[in-house]
């Protein structure tokens, strides 16, 4: 059980800037550094392309320097919100591997260049793993104690915001 407190309430992003600095890595050398608004973009640009490095490049940063963030802020809202980028995307992929499974996939046939037939491919043994997968695939049940494994896809806008507005970790009582 974590003991955590709630979320304080967002302010402006000017505002996170001043109230919460991100601290930079003491082995990260002079140059750009991560700022809550860039963090957020990242985030953003993260959960549309599913690349790391395009998402860092895009906010002027480096794709090992992404990662070093994120280990340095294991367990925190970035940390967390990053895993959700990732699981909203499977979630579309989820979808239509599904579509398939139950509607096939349509399949031409062709003869001396001319399309006689259509037919239907059915993939049993994507059907066979999405019936052994089919809990993974429900919502995740709702929770505000941001245990990893509960965080829904759409938590994700939420955590972003807590990226860009509040500090950087969680307050912890204790």
């Amino acid at each position: 059980m974590n003991d955590l407190t709630p979320l304080p309430p967002a302010c402006s992003s000017a505002e996170a800037d001043d109230a919460f600095p991100i601290a930079p890595d003491p082995d990260e050398p002079a140059g750009p550094q991560w700022t809550a608004p860039k963090m957020a973009a990242f985030l953003r640009i993260l959960s549309g392309t599913h690349s790391v490095s395009a998402a860092a490049r895009a906010v002027g940063m480096s794709r090992q320097s992404a990662y070093k963030l994120r280990t340095r802020l294991k367990g925190q809202p970035f940390d967390l919100a990053w895993r959700c980028a990732f699981r909203r995307q499977y979630d579309a992929l989820a979808e239509a591997a599904l579509d398939r499974a139950l509607n096939g996939v349509e399949v031409p046939h062709f003869h001396k260049g001319e399309l006689v037939h259509t037919s239907r491919r059915y993939d049993e043994r994507l059907t066979v793993a999405l019936l052994a997968m089919r809990l993974n695939l429900a919502p995740a049940p709702g929770t505000r104690e941001y245990n990893v494994e509960q965080l829904a896809p759409d938590d994700f806008e939420e955590l972003v915001d807590r990226v860009e507005n509040g500090p950087e970790t969680w307050i912890r009582h204790g």
